[in-house]
């Protein structure tokens, strides 16, 4: 066995299955389909650096790939994880001398980029400005929040879509019918519907179905066909997609919270499996629904909050699957109970105030008089205990600084208890009016 086959025996059936031509591709049609920038600009290798952000098993890799070969240039790969400032240096020396000696364009790949500091992106940043490099960046994170504005500016970026099923069984198909790189050559059978169960465990990422593609063909026995057997052991213990921190974590917390706003307990308890399913933290979870109990229930139904922090204490005391059932409670209590922020909002216009009015002083009646010379000065004068009134209500009274009086940041909803509270509301307001007219 020469040389060549011996490295493709040992390489995985994921790289060796990686697309040598845009027509081998599978998937991102958004980017590549006829007519398409990126895929003219492969065509006619006009090529400019830029940014491929996308979940893993996307085609970020043989993207950069193809237009390395597309364009001529020289593909050299840097893994933000194992490199660091001095690497990227050493790679822009070579390309400059490439580019003097061999007039030849080098295509710097820099797989996991937003791994990179400040200082070792900035370090590309000029010679991405002159042409010594054409620089390509793979991240599974949102460049908005991990990459420079400054390499941003330089490199344009493209969303990378998660495969389909459909999508990762033509991928699968297409290592069954190659002889030289694929699995063409075994004397094993596969049917339809196991592709199908390896594409939804795969979860929108070829290079793990072909990775399990593979394992089941290592598992079947020659000329024996792979059996549901084979094929549930293959994807068993599968995690969805979920980066505890990153983008796909806030994109599932997000969902749930407007699921509860949104009353659609269905698709909250969803996103709760989801969350819980890829290993997110029960306990952070608790944290963010008795949020959204405060936020987006609020008086409207005070009982939100307590089974909120109810559902909390269970986790903390019980832990899973104990925790986990209460959380899930509490989710579909919120996503079914009377919405108001109206709390949320009032708070948020005091918060204003409180910053940008400066420090406005206390009215003298409302002071406390600890001392003899601070009655002497007037402090708690005049001032009327709530409960001695009529309603225990001192109607007129004035509880804000004399800058803000009369100001309103708390509108009930006409929803839930919320009705009662701005009934109540309306009814004092009327008392304070008749003290008005009274004293005029």
């Amino acid at each position: 066995m020469n040389t060549a086959a011996q490295s493709r025996e040992f390489r995985p059936l994921a790289d060796r299955m990686r697309p040598a031509t845009l027509e081998d591709f599978i998937g991102q049609a958004h980017l590549l389909g006829p007519g398409k920038p990126l895929r003219q600009a492969i065509e006619r290798g006009q090529l400019h650096s830029m940014v491929f952000w996308g979940p893993p098993g996307t085609g970020k890799t043989t993207l950069a790939h193809l237009l390395a070969q597309a364009s001529g240039a020289e593909f050299v790969p840097l893994s933000a994880v194992l490199s660091g400032v001095k690497d990227v240096r050493h790679a822009v020396e070579v390309a400059q001398r490439r580019q003097a000696v061999e007039k030849r364009q080098t295509l710097l790949f820099v797989d996991e980029v937003h791994r990179f500091n400040k200082a070792q992106q900035d370090a590309f940043l000029p010679f991405v400005e002159d042409g010594t490099v054409l620089f390509v960046g793979a991240t599974t994170e949102n460049p908005s929040f991990e990459l420079n504005n400054a390499l941003l500016s330089r490199a344009r970026t493209y969303v990378l879509k998660r495969l389909t099923d459909q999508d990762l069984v033509a991928v699968m198909q297409q290592a069954l019918q190659d002889h030289e790189r694929g699995l063409a050559a075994a004397n094993v059978e596969i049917n339809a519907a196991a592709l199908e169960k390896i594409a939804v465990a795969a979860d929108g990422d070829a290079r793990r179905a072909l990775t399990l593609l593979e394992i089941a063909f290592d598992l079947a026995s020659d000329e024996q066909p792979v059996t549901d057997e084979i094929i549930s052991e293959v994807i068993s213990g599968g995690v969805r997609r979920f980066d505890k921190g990153g983008e796909a974590f806030y994109d599932q917390i997000s969902a749930l919270h407007k699921s509860v706003r949104g009353s659609a307990p269905d698709a909250a308890l969803y996103w709760l499996a989801r969350m819980l399913d890829g290993g997110c933290d029960a306990l952070y979870i608790a944290r963010r629904v008795v949020r959204m109990a405060s936020e987006d229930i609020g008086n409207a139904d005070p009982r939100a909050l307590t089974l909120a922090l109810n559902a909390w204490d269970v986790q903390e005391r019980l832990g899973s699957p104990e925790g986990e059932l209460a959380i899930a409670q509490a989710v579909v209590y919120l996503a079914c109970a009377p919405k108001s922020n109206a709390v949320y909002v009032a708070h948020k216009a005091a918060q204003k105030d409180a910053t940008t009015r400066g420090s406005l002083e206390v009215p003298i009646g409302l002071r406390n008089a600890a001392s003899r010379l601070m009655k002497e000065l007037g402090y708690g004068k005049a001032y009327r205990y709530a409960h001695d009134e009529p309603e225990a209500y001192a109607a007129g009274e004035n509880y804000f600084p004399d800058e803000l009086r009369g100001t309103r940041y708390y509108y009930p909803a006409e929803r839930g208890l919320e009705i009662r509270i701005s009934e109540k509301l309306r009814h004092l307001r009327e008392l304070d009016r008749l003290i008005g007219e009274r004293g005029k």
